[in-house]
């Protein structure tokens, strides 16, 4: 007999019920303690349906800068108590220092202290009961995969990187003979096993990650479509990963690349691409600015840190594969490429200390807002690289030209997600973030970018 299915939440669907959740148990903890002290300042913050909406704005807003929303930030306890924190800490000081958009000042210094505990300690609570509770168990998916034996713990790590509560419990051959087994870390299970395997557990659903799909044995598709008559769940291992890792994958698209071309509309959509010059006008114009206030500590910091002209120029390939010079302020060492070009590591001894921080902190990036006038560059987009390395790369990665198609940005999808990368295999996963974002570019992915740089900016994670 058929086990119940338990109750499961994508990835969308669990932030989702944070955000309502984390605004609700805030919302109802000012009430309680607002009439039970009689508060008038706490009160009238969730009385009046104004004042209630900035908090909950607030509250979301400032919880997806501090990584609130994330959901590997979400089931770790520690990560979670430190982003609730700031989180909390940033909110209420951006809530008392807005006085048009929230509740009058009270006279009673004790009802602001009382006002910033009766936010953190609901939300402190409820956190700590998703991890401990909710998400090391109710959020568990559990998947099968089908797939070649050659690359069953790529394809795994690869989901399970992504989704922590994405588990992969068994695998079946997809090759010539699917009830052929071997030793592996997940149990394989034979072909005359999976509907049984199926109907006895608890399954979320089945992938199909084979990339020699017309060698799939006619049992194998007669068992899958009997499956899926049977109500449950089967896809494409491409359509997942790019789902769960918001990563295109691109080894596994090389015949089927049509299917991913062309990318977003947004692309050609002048409206949008007349809004989004428009705003980095803006954007520029302010950043040149604040970077004019840092000038007299940068020329000092560059005169003893980095002994060399503050100013640094480099020649980068730009939309449609056109070169252009790209401005930065310093943070090697002089002539740090004296026996040629080659990538910057982690711990790359030519940058400085000082040149460090200003990577850190993204400040040596500040020029290329004069780059985004010219209109060499965007403020979002995928990052410029050099013309020797961008010839290196493509002879090795397909669709790697592909990133050209749309200006290069200040950040961009990859620089958010994926804090570093040195290798031909740190610049795959980048191409797959590139790639992503330019299929799914958007306003909205837009912001989701602006606010993760914020985040990373914050967190002193800049390369």
């Amino acid at each position: 007999m058929k086990k119940r299915k338990k109750i499961h939440f994508e990835v969308s669907e669990r932030k989702v019920l944070l955000r309502i959740l984390d605004v609700f148990f805030i919302l109802i903890s000012l009430y309680c303690v607002g009439n039970l002290f009689d508060f008038d300042y706490l009160k009238s913050s969730v009385n009046t349906v104004y004042y209630s909406l900035c908090i909950g704005l607030y509250i979301n807003g400032i919880g997806t800068v501090f990584e609130l929303y994330n959901l590997q930030v979400a089931s770790h306890q520690f990560q979670v108590v430190k982003s609730v924190i700031l989180t909390v800490s940033t909110t209420v000081l951006f809530y008392l220092l807005t006085p048009l958009y929230s509740a009058e000042l009270p006279s009673q210094r004790l009802q602001i202290l009382v006002f910033f505990v009766a936010i953190m300690i609901p939300l402190l609570f409820w956190r700590i009961f998703y991890v401990k509770f909710l998400a090391s168990n109710r959020f568990v998916q559990n998947v099968i995969l089908v797939c070649d034996f050659e690359n069953v713990e790529e394809l795994v790590t690869g989901l399970e990187k992504a989704d922590p509560h994405y588990r992969i419990i068994g695998f079946v051959n997809s090759e010539s003979d699917p009830n052929e087994t071997r030793n592996h870390f997940i149990p394989s299970i034979k072909l005359y096993d999976l509907v049984p395997f199926v109907n006895q557990n608890p399954i979320f659903e089945i992938i199909v990650a084979s990339q020699k799909k017309e060698e799939i044995s006619v049992e194998l598709y007669q068992q899958l479509l009997h499956l899926l008559e049977s109500g449950n769940t089967i896809r494409e291992y491409a359509q997942v990963y790019e789902s769960k890792t918001q990563r295109i994958p691109i080894q596994y698209i090389t015949r089927d690349f049509y299917k991913f071309f062309p990318f977003s509309r947004s692309n050609t959509n002048q409206l949008y691409l007349f809004a989004i010059k428009s705003l980095e006008i803006v954007i520029s114009v302010l950043g040149l600015f604040v970077g004019l206030l840092f000038i007299p500590f940068l020329f000092i910091g560059n005169l003893i840190g980095n002994k060399g002209t503050l100013f640094y120029k480099q020649d980068r390939v730009g939309l449609n594969g056109k070169p252009f010079e790209i401005y930065k302020f310093r943070t090697m060492v002089l002539n740090a490429e004296t026996n040629g070009a080659v990538f910057s590591t982690l711990n790359d001894t030519r940058v400085t200390p000082f040149g460090k921080f200003l990577r850190k902190t993204r400040i040596d990036e500040i020029p290329q807002f004069i780059n985004i006038l010219k209109g060499d560059m965007a403020v979002i987009g995928p990052r410029p690289e050099r013309p020797i390395f961008v010839k290196e790369i493509a002879e090795m990665m397909p669709f790697y030209e592909t990133r050209h198609v749309i200006k290069p940005g200040l950040t961009g999808w990859a620089q958010v997600n994926y804090s570093y990368g040195e290798s031909f295999e740190d610049s795959l996963i980048k191409l797959q973030y590139d790639l992503y974002y330019i299929k799914h570019r958007s306003v909205f992915l837009d912001l989701n970018i602006i606010i993760k740089t914020i985040s990373t900016v914050l967190f002193y994670r800049g390369q």
